[in-house]
């Protein structure tokens, strides 16, 4: 993937409970390039206006929190997004995309539309935010047999795909995020 002068701005912010749990992410954090992967993952959609996020690695307590204020599902989930933008920022077919403001028909996302949020052209496209469960993070690594750092990534991923309109509620929408996850981690030299 050729690099870009694609501008991205992430307001990171660790918020756990638990504080060897936070001093863990804290550590973690700074080798992963966080903006990389965000820059891959929008490049890999054509996205290359100026953009800015908001990103939270918390708990599952504050994530279940999110989950049943937003989605009315009392249970943690490994990761929320919530879009700001009215229609998807990206060109897939549409069984791939959420439509018309419903940006939170899916299972990761928020559940209640936002009014049309209007950015002036000197500034970059404010995305959303992401929120993800570090000790989900930790659960389906091991599962999977993978490392937390890798699910983090991948996580973080599909967090962004959903900002920019991508929706995971249809057979072809979850696979065409999986590849595009998969191949923006694989661009940053992460394996499963």
């Amino acid at each position: 993937m050729n690099e870009t002068d694609l501008s991205i701005s992430v307001e990171l912010a660790v918020d756990i409970r638990d504080d060897e749990q936070q001093a863990t992410v804290e550590d973690l954090l700074p080798a992963l390039n966080l903006e990389r992967v965000i820059e891959y993952t929008l490049q890999a959609v054509q996205v290359t206006q100026p953009v800015t996020l908001s990103v939270l690695i918390t708990d599952d307590e504050t994530i279940q929190a999110l989950n049943k204020q937003y989605r009315h599902l009392d249970k943690p989930t490994d990761v929320l997004s919530f879009p700001l933008l009215d229609k998807p920022l990206v060109s897939a077919p549409p069984d791939q995309l959420w439509m018309n403001g419903e940006n939170g028909t899916g299972d990761d996302y928020l559940a209640e539309a936002a009014p049309p949020f209007i950015v002036p052209d000197d500034l970059p496209t404010n995305l959303g935010d992401i929120a993800i469960s570090w000790p989900t993070v930790r659960r389906q690594a091991s599962a999977a047999g993978h490392s937390p750092t890798y699910e983090l990534l991948f996580l973080l991923a599909h967090g962004v795909l959903h900002l920019v309109g991508y929706d995971d509620q249809s057979e072809a929408g979850y696979q065409e995020m999986v590849r595009l996850q998969q191949a923006t981690l694989q661009a940053v030299g992460q394996a499963a």
